[in-house]
């Protein structure tokens, strides 16, 4: 209901999520709480954009294009290697010119991952991948990798030596990106390896806040940031991309949640005049389906500007009583890199 808001202009969201950063700071400076108001903060912007009919787009200081690249971000990459390629075919077969597919492979049978062991067979089997995909998609299509080093543990977990060298032996692949090729915890690896990297270097999906993302740009750590609106905050998100761009940098936005979460990264993306391009996830469930409607459109490989007002989404009381929410579920969900111990 609009009516309390007779001046849309005192709805001032910078200010309101400041205040609850302040306020939040011993439980919501970073991580989950953080998140939190940024869920928040997605509400207001979504609530700004009917009040002025206007997309949140528009109202984080304009679109600046009509189209953007698009890719669909694929998970783990399946073995045996047949599957891989079905999956490649799959998300072109949907309309999309690029994939995003990780590094490694899990075994469509056991959920396993299957081990490359050492540094030199990490580079075999990403140059042997790589060159089947390319092969198989020809020229054009592009392809990026996921490292989910932020998840990889013990021996899998890559080091600056292993990733420079895998980095360095698929150059004559094309690869768009390699997001996550080191932990976060490791500054210096990032800042080294994105200095000499061939390959674009991107990360920052598991960070929180502007402060987080700022320490890491600042360093020289990414070529590409990868900050998630729905993680880090609509306004976080685009005050990120401008500090990127400062730094002669790009951004592409981390988006795998539900339409909310989508749309939200949609908007900040054509916002921020450094974009490469955005994560959609291909085959889309209804839980995106439907509360995103006819709000996202992907054509020809290229996700359209939002025109809807505000965020473009429908969240109706059909689809939260067909999908309630379930006290721990999810709670435990399996991801490549993540092993599951009872």
């Amino acid at each position: 209901n609009a009516a309390p808001f007779e001046d849309p202009a005192t709805l001032d969201i910078a200010t309101l999520t400041h205040r609850m950063r302040t306020c939040c700071a011993y439980w919501g400076r970073v991580g989950l709480g953080a998140a939190v108001i940024a869920g928040i903060e997605g509400a207001l912007w979504d609530l700004l954009g009917r009040l002025l009919d206007q997309p949140v787009c528009e109202l984080l200081g304009g679109s600046r294009q009509a189209d953007l690249p698009a890719y669909a971000t694929g998970g783990p990459s399946p073995w045996p290697t047949d599957q891989l390629l079905e999956k490649a075919d799959f998300y072109l077969g949907l309309g999309f010119t690029a994939f995003k597919v990780s590094s490694g492979y899990v075994d469509s049978g056991s959920r396993e991952e299957v081990r490359a062991g050492s540094a030199d067979e990490a580079v075999a089997t990403e140059v042997e991948k790589l060159a089947l995909l390319r092969d198989h998609v020809g020229p054009d299509a592009g392809i990026l990798l996921d490292g989910h080093m932020g998840h990889r543990e013990g021996d899998d977990r890559w080091d600056l030596e292993t990733a420079s060298r895998v980095l360095d032996a698929l150059a004559p692949f094309g690869v768009i990106l390699f997001e996550e090729p080191l932990p976060y915890t490791d500054l210096p690896g990032y800042v080294a390896l994105t200095e000499r990297s061939p390959i674009p270097v991107a990360g920052g999906e598991q960070l929180t806040t502007f402060e987080e993302f700022r320490t890491f740009v600042v360093n020289g750590a990414f070529t590409i940031g990868q900050p998630d609106a729905a993680w880090l905050g609509v306004g976080d998100f685009v005050r990120t991309a401008k500090l990127l761009a400062e730094q002669g940098n790009s951004v592409a936005p981390h988006a795998w949640g539900a339409g909310g979460a989508v749309m939200q990264n949609v908007h900040a993306a054509f916002a921020s005049p450094n974009t490469v391009t955005v994560e959609i996830p291909p085959a889309a469930g209804p839980l995106h389906r439907e509360i995103w409607g006819d709000s996202l459109v992907i054509r020809d490989g290229r996700v359209l500007r939002p025109e809807a007002p505000g965020l473009g989404i429908e969240l109706t009381d059909r689809v939260k009583e067909a999908y309630p929410f379930r006290p721990g579920a999810e709670e435990f969900a399996s991801v490549p890199g993540k092993v599951m111990r009872s």
